[in-house]
């Protein structure tokens, strides 16, 4: 024999009814079928009774509603039954009938008196599980004749508690058997027997309730009776999954999961199962079947002995899955009068056991200083009235503090039986989630190690959840959410590289690099779903407009796990939001100068944020475009080396102007080409004069340990000062008009070549500063829009290591960048 019961969600319509009356139709084998009431009525219920004590005559619209859904209900099955065969089609309408006028009666009663007793109100909700059951039974008596109807008060007995009723075990179990049998005995076909979950009666006849999660505790206590071969809870879900779909979209059902693992997996919030539904089997050994009605083919949950999922060896994971509970508060009990003292603990649980507060985790300091405990937030403030109450006097004297409340508060919890043979589970834990910024508040593990739990912010629950799946869970992908501020050239060939890279970065580096959101200095696109690279432009311009300012507190307000923020831009306000953003350990990846090469303050801020907390700060592409500069620097001061000199030319636009200027044609002229080649910014000038070249230089320097400023910085400009003044289109006037100047510049290099190079030296300082250079030395052989960087070090000191390479242009610059995400991105 087998125990199937149908929640809620499977009986929720006729349609419903119908389609679990064909599962249980196919069984092969006599069974039992618990049936809960139809989705959403006991909630119905129980708010018309309470707006019934409330003395308000609503209570009677939302019976109605009730009571027409039942009654519709019935005259469908009715109809059915009458296309069978002959039968007494109209009994079932007369039971429903008699059903409904009891509970309307009862209503009207506690209307009348204005009061709704625990005892009462078990007695309306009761009426939920007895029409659907009666309907159930009806259904399945089309298909199947051999169906009894058994209600479940004639042989659940339990104590005289309502709402919650403890179960009489011994009186239930013979009752169960003995009437089971006696309805099974003599027959030769398949008989099934349908009865009402969650309901029960006391030794005085009083109808009892099982509380939540009642009617699959039902059925458990009927198998347990029974000792069926299987008890299967049919849901509208597939099976217990890794964790919630709601959060998680890769979250997939645990083929095998122990009792014990699927009993921690539901106190924490996983609700397909319930854990009083599994202790009445787990003692029997009897295999629990999760399926889903609405998928009867799909596989389901099986939840079974310890050692059956070990002997088989199925399912190895180390983790089973990941549960959360939202609601919750923190309350701390914290003091000097505890320490060595006996008893506080014992007092505190009593003090909440009085007032019926559950407690869900505990953890105290070895210290004995305090003494943490969470609890659902709705009691939050009853606990801590009943905690300054039982410690009135120990506060009063100063020994102890006022029990602090914390809200908004979440438990997030790590399940598995394999946990405690491996060591490392709870470091990668919570190695991934600080790595994302979820802060723990705290951390409760028992002595079985079958469970991680950790308090978080309720904010957090997402991230943290997929977090944790990402890294036991993941097929080896691990998402990465990229947000870019800037499309000029840059923005457009990265974009276009990271759609064209995106599969092999997959299958090399196991990175799901996502494009979440695309800003530009008038709007800005954020879509949960990946940008595309052909039409994210035209997207972006029918977008919300948006300040960089708000573009990251969107950001922070997605709070989306490994988040990488891209500044691709040249703007002083995009990297005033690095603080903010580093701060929520969403990772920095900047081309933009303005930041590293500002106030030293701000700069060391921003290394010590990026420590601080575990999120990556590189920029990478603000020396030498896509060429190695700074990584390299990076390896030698890690390494033990130590620079003592750099010399580097540094601006590919510059170094193709003088390159290709040679008199024949103007300055301007030449200047103008490299624009339209996307070698220089926006504004020519910012290259030309230098800054750029200064400002990394001072990066570098910087990088060393080095401690300047920009003003710091020797540059030496050889632009005449004119050409700086008015727009762009000026600008290129007064080259023209100048054209003179640079010819002298020609003329006093006598076959030498110019070139705008910097210099760092611990001694001298920063320089930058144009120079003739012979043409066969390793700065004279550069040409193009190519950079070179010597590092003169202790293990450099005769030949210096060399950098060299293009150091302008969007496509080697964004490939740069892409590097860094590839970086920031593996952690």
């Amino acid at each position: 024999m087998k125990v199937l019961k149908f929640g809620g969600s499977s009986v929720g319509s006729y349609e419903r009814i119908i389609r679990a009356a064909e599962i249980v139709a196919t069984a092969e084998q006599p069974a039992v079928v618990v049936v809960s009431a139809m989705q959403g009525v006991t909630d119905e219920l129980l708010d018309s009774a309470k707006i019934a004590a409330n003395g308000d005559s609503s209570w009677k619209e939302k019976f109605w509603k009730v009571r027409e859904k039942h009654v519709e209900t019935a005259e469908k099955i009715s109809t059915l039954r009458a296309q069978a065969g002959p039968s007494d089609n109209n009994l079932l309408k007369s039971e429903t009938e008699e059903l409904l006028l009891s509970l309307e009666r009862i209503l009207e009663g506690v209307s009348l008196v204005n009061d709704l007793s625990q005892k009462l109100l078990d007695r309306i909700l009761a009426f939920g599980e007895l029409l659907s059951s009666k309907f159930f039974a009806a259904a399945l008596s089309k298909i199947d004749a051999s169906c009894f109807w058994l209600d479940a008060r004639e042989v659940i007995k339990t104590d005289s508690t309502f709402g919650k009723a403890e179960v009489d075990f011994k009186a239930t179990n013979q009752l169960v058997k003995g009437r089971i049998e006696l309805i099974t005995s003599g027959s030769t076909g398949k008989i099934c027997i349908v009865m009402p979950g969650f309901i029960a009666t006391d030794h005085k006849g009083n109808t009892t309730t099982l509380g939540r999660g009642g009617s699959d505790y039902t059925a458990a206590i009927v198998a347990a009776a029974v000792r069926a071969e299987i008890l299967e809870i049919w849901t509208d879900v597939s099976g217990i999954m890794t964790a919630d779909p709601r959060h998680v979209r890769a979250a997939r059902v645990i083929e095998k999961i122990s009792y014990r693992e699927a009993m921690e997996l539901s106190h924490f919030g996983a609700k397909v199962i319930y854990p009083p539904t599994l202790q009445p089997v787990m003692a029997l050994q009897i295999p629990v079947l999760v399926k889903n009605t609405f998928e009867p083919e799909a596989a389901g949950t099986l939840i079974v002995a310890d050692t059956l999922a070990k002997e088989e060896g199925e399912d190895k994971g180390l983790i089973r899955g990941i549960s959360t509970i939202g609601e919750i508060a923190l309350l701390t009990l914290e003091g000097s009068g505890m320490i060595g003292i006996p008893g506080f603990s014992k007092r505190l649980f009593d003090a909440l056991a009085r007032e019926k507060i559950n407690v869900i985790l505990i953890t105290q300091s070895s210290s004995e200083h305090s003494i943490c405990v969470a609890v659902a937030e709705k009691d939050a403030v009853k606990a801590k009235a009943a905690a300054d109450g039982e410690f009135e006097r120990e506060i009063a004297l100063g020994r102890l503090e006022p029990l602090a409340i914390e809200k908004k508060l979440a438990i997030l919890a790590l399940v598995g039986d394999r946990m405690r043979f491996h060591t490392g589970v709870s470091g990668r834990m919570f190695s991934a989630l600080g790595h994302n910024g979820v802060n723990i508040r705290a951390i409760a593990q028992g002595s079985s190690e079958r469970n991680i739990s950790a308090v978080i912010d309720e904010r957090d629950i997402r991230k943290a959840v997929n977090t944790l799946h990402e890294e036991f869970f993941s097929d080896g992908l691990k998402q990465v959410n990229i947000f870019i501020a800037g499309t000029g050239n840059v923005g457009r060939r990265l974009i276009l590289q990271l759609q064209q890279q995106k599969d092999e970065i997959a299958k090399r580096l196991g990175l799901n690099l996502r494009i979440t959101g695309v800003a530009n200095s008038r709007h800005c696109l954020i879509s949960t779903d990946s940008v595309g690279a052909d039409d994210f432009l035209s997207k972006l311009e029918d977008s919300e407009k948006m300040s960089a300012e708000r573009f990251a507190e969107e950001i922070i307000r997605l709070n989306l796990r490994n988040s990488v923020f891209v500044d691709l831009t040249a703007s002083e306000e995009v990297s005033s939001v690095y603080q903010k953003l580093l701060r929520k350990s969403v990772a920095v990846i900047a081309c933009n100068k303005i930041a590293v090469s500002g106030h030293l303050e701000n700069y060391y801020q921003l290394k010590s944020l990026a420590r601080e907390f575990g999120a990556d700060f590189l920029f990478e592409t603000t020396v030498g475009a896509g060429l190695p500069v700074i990584k390299t620097l990076s390896d030698l001061i890690n390494s033990g080396d130590k620079v003592h000199r750099i010399e580097a030319v540094l601006s590919g636009t510059l170094n193709f102007v003088f390159d290709n200027y040679d008199g024949t044609t103007s300055f301007a002229s030449v200047v103008r080409q490299a624009q339209e080649a996307g070698l220089t910014e926006p504004d020519p000038r910012l290259d030309l004069s230098g800054k750029d070249v200064a400002r990394k230089i001072l990066i570098l320097a910087r990088e060393t340990g080095y401690p300047l400023e920009f003003e710091n910085v020797n540059l030496k400009s050889f632009m005449p000062e004119k050409c700086f003044v008015g727009d762009v289109r000026k600008f290129y006037e007064t080259l023209e008009t100048e054209e003179e100047h640079f010819k002298s510049l020609l003329e006093t290099a006598s076959g030498r070549k110019l070139k705008f190079v910097a210099s760092f030296d611990r001694e001298k300082g920063a320089a930058a500063e144009l120079r003739y250079i012979e043409q066969d030395s390793e700065f004279g052989r550069l040409s193009g829009k190519d950079n070179i960087v010597l590092f003169f070090t202790d293990r450099y000191s005769h030949q210096p290591l060399v950098v060299k390479g293009a150091g302008a242009g969007a496509d080697v610059t964004a490939a740069g960048v892409f590097a860094d995400i590839i970086r920031a991105a593996k952690g």
